[in-house]
């Protein structure tokens, strides 16, 4: 039932009329009213065609005397393989270079200076299996291998910032969940890792790649900073908070998660970190159900099963303010454009004053004396 769900705006939107009480249902959800940007009839012609779910978004910020608007589109990127699991590595993975190059071109179109996909997007999610073989194959270098070099292409095509998340391959032949930063030029500005591996369910991430030894990376590009927080990464609050003390004006949280698991989280998690952090958030999940050739267990009890569950989509984008887009589908490929003016983010701190009182001297040295062997919790009894 829930795979037939096109996305919670749609349930909405049917069951109840237009007018005031549905504006209350959705400012309560969703923030302020965002106003939808104009995208051209051809350009919605072409989403059409291409059967993707096109949605364009604007968040605006107070005009300042001094600071002109800083103002960049991003766009977010969720899709299905194309091919099924056990058709050839290299089949698979071209398939999906085409179905993204389409993607990028309608992002195009829409003027979006800088595009995120999702998480391992050139490969199915195929962790679960606990497999090496084949799905090792789909690992590659991320400085020089062939999505990499696509990517260039596209990004000095269209002089668009791309974050390309892959199982990258590394010299050693070990391999990581990375994403790959390619600047508007189609220059490599560097790459980051997956900081938390999941241990959940069917989440058998650690067979293939252990923690990110990178820390927490931002990027500075012409268009602002940008960081990268994949997946799992979005449960851990820390995680987000140090990426906003290194300067990010944009986090993007490519993933890869399942309805039964996290959809109830979903709406949250981003958002939130978009308040705390006094930065955009963009929240990206692929959609469809991946069948793989062997059956697999993950020790829960449950019987042995060849797929992962529903990927639900459902990407978005929420502002320091608290405001959010609607999500994409929850069964389509979709593509997500958000206009930003990022002097938000400078006037969400100035408001709230987050940063201001946010005592990291006195963590530092809580979580200082909780790293220490002999820790005791400061609980007081009767």
């Amino acid at each position: 039932m829930a795979q037939a769900i096109d996305s919670l705006e749609a349930i909405l939107e049917k069951n109840i009329p237009e007018g005031e009480e549905l504006n209350y249902v959705k400012r309560a959800l969703f923030g302020k009213e965002l106003s939808k940007l104009d995208i051209s009839p051809a350009t919605k012609q072409a989403a059409i065609d291409k059967n993707l779910d096109l949605k364009a978004f604007a968040f605006s910020a107070a005009p300042e005397d001094l600071r002109p608007p800083r103002m960049v589109r991003v766009g977010l990127v969720q899709n299905a393989i194309v091919e099924e699991t056990g058709a050839p590595v290299g089949r698979q993975r071209d398939a999906l270079h085409k179905r993204i190059r389409e993607i990028v071109e309608i992002a195009a179109q829409c003027g979006v200076n800088v595009i995120c996909f999702q998480e391992a997007w050139t490969m199915p999610f195929a962790f679960c299996t606990r497999e090496k073989e084949p799905w090792c194959e789909f690992a590659e270098s991320a400085e020089t291998g062939p999505t990499t070099i696509l990517c260039s292409e596209l990004a000095m095509k269209h002089k668009m910032v791309i974050i390309s998340p892959i199982l990258e391959r590394d010299e050693g032949d070990v391999m990581w969940n990375t994403a790959v930063i390619i600047s508007d030029s189609g220059a490599v500005l560097g790459k980051t890792r997956k900081n938390h591996i999941p241990r959940v369910g069917d989440f058998n991430e650690s067979t293939y790649y252990m923690e990110s030894d990178m820390g927490h990376q931002v990027f500075t590009t012409r268009y602002g900073k940008i960081a990268v927080n994949i997946c799992y990464g979005r449960h851990h609050p820390l995680n987000w908070t140090m990426y906003g003390l290194n300067g990010a004006e944009i986090v993007f949280n490519p993933s890869a998660t399942v309805g039964e698991l996290s959809e109830p989280l979903w709406p949250v998690e981003a958002r939130c970190a978009a308040i705390a952090n006094s930065y955009f958030t963009c929240a990206i999940n692929r959609v469809g159900t991946e069948t793989f050739p062997n059956e697999f267990t993950s020790g829960d009890g449950k019987p042995a099963h060849k797929d992962f569950g529903h990927f639900y989509g459902s990407s978005y984008v929420a502002a320091p303010d608290g405001s959010r887009t609607p999500g994409l589908s929850r069964v389509k490929d979709g593509l997500l454009v958000a206009e930003m003016d990022l002097n938000l983010c400078r006037q969400a701190k100035d408001k709230w004053g987050f940063k201001m009182t946010q005592r990291l001297q006195l963590y530092s040295d809580s979580f200082y004396w909780a790293c220490q062997p002999d820790f005791q919790p400061q609980v007081n009894y009767e």
